[in-house]
Formats: C-alpha cells, sequence, structure tokens
C-alpha cells in the first residue's frame, strides 16, 4: 500500500465528474488500499479518488458515531470501501454542521445536509452495497459522493473560515 498524495485545487480532476468503475480490476483493488491509507495517515474520515487524482466513482469513509450516553466511549469506527455511489434516498429535513476537506487544508465551513441519506453502490468485491447512514456518518457519505460529482463543500458552505491553528482545530467537525 502507497499514500498518495491529496491533490488541492486548482487541479481540474477535483472539478470533473468522476467516471464509473466498469470492472473490479487488481487496480481498483490497489486505489481502495492505497485510499484507506492516505485517509487514516491524513487524518480523515473520508476520502474520494478524485482527491488522489484519479477521476474514478470510487470512496472510502471510516467512521465510529460517539455514543449516545455521556462519558460512553465512542463506537468502534467502521470502514466502508463503496464504488459507483449514489444517494438514492434522503430526508427531506436538513441541518447545518461544520466541515472540513483533506482538499482544502486550512479551511472550514457551515453546510446543510440531509439528516439521512441511503447511499447504494458496491463494495470492493463488486458486490451490492446499500446503506441507510444517519448523522455525521451521512453527512460524511454527502460530502464524499459530493467529490466523486466534481463539487467541493465550500460550493454547498454558507460560511467558510480559515483555520488559525491547526492543531486546535474544531471538535466535531470531521474532514474527509
Amino acid at each position: 500500500m502507497t499514500i498518495r498524495r491529496i491533490v488541492t485545487p486548482p487541479d481540474p480532476v477535483l472539478r470533473q465528474k468522476a467516471r464509473k468503475v466498469r470492472a473490479f480490476t487488481s487496480e481498483v483493488q490497489t486505489l481502495i488500499d492505497d485510499m484507506i491509507e492516505t485517509m487514516r495517515e491524513a487524518p480523515g474520515v473520508g476520502l474520494a479518488a478524485p482527491q488522489v487524482g484519479i477521476s474514478q466513482r470510487v470512496i472510502v469513509v471510516e467512521y465510529g458515531e460517539a455514543g449516545e450516553v455521556p462519558d460512553a466511549p465512542e463506537q468502534p469506527k467502521k470502514l466502508y470501501a463503496v464504488v459507483n455511489p449514489e444517494i438514492v434516498r434522503h430526508a427531506d429535513e436538513t441541518v447545518l454542521g461544520n466541515e472540513g476537506c483533506l482538499s482544502i487544508p486550512g479551511y472550514y465551513g457551515e453546510v446543510e445536509r440531509y439528516e439521512w441519506v441511503t447511499i447504494k453502490g458496491y463494495n470492493r468485491h463488486g458486490d451490492a452495497f446499500r446503506l441507510k447512514a444517519k448523522g455525521w456518518l451521512a453527512r460524511i457519505f454527502q460530502h464524499e459522493v459530493d467529490h466523486v460529482d466534481g463539487v467541493l463543500f465550500i460550493d454547498r458552505a454558507t460560511q467558510v473560515w480559515e483555520i488559525e491553528d491547526e492543531d486546535h482545530a474544531m471538535e466535531g467537525a470531521p474532514s474527509s
């Protein structure tokens, strides 16, 4: 596995609609493995293939929701690798939340997203994948699907601000 370089604007791959994956080749498997390693090293909670310069509809997400009981331990993180992801259903309700992005380091923004979404696609082995995500997990999936559609969080943000000290970045605003 290799840690890949995360691209930033004005790299045109970030603004292009990514190509669908037609075959689950060894190259796609390597891309997924490299994306997982790159996301973890960054560190982030999600990564889309365009963020590593590859125009393919592949995303990885790794996130564990905090427990609902105060002081309860965080739930174990779950890893998702989704090929050709699509949002096929979503809540009518939306919620504002703060987001960051590995491709736009040093900035956060307030973005309105659906409270829940249903995502479909394929897992890394070509098996059908479907998930109903809510809360932060839904936000992360929407952010990553935007990436494969050539949309950045700053395009949807109602406010964007620069972080003065990245070591003290806002809690609760995962970067993907």
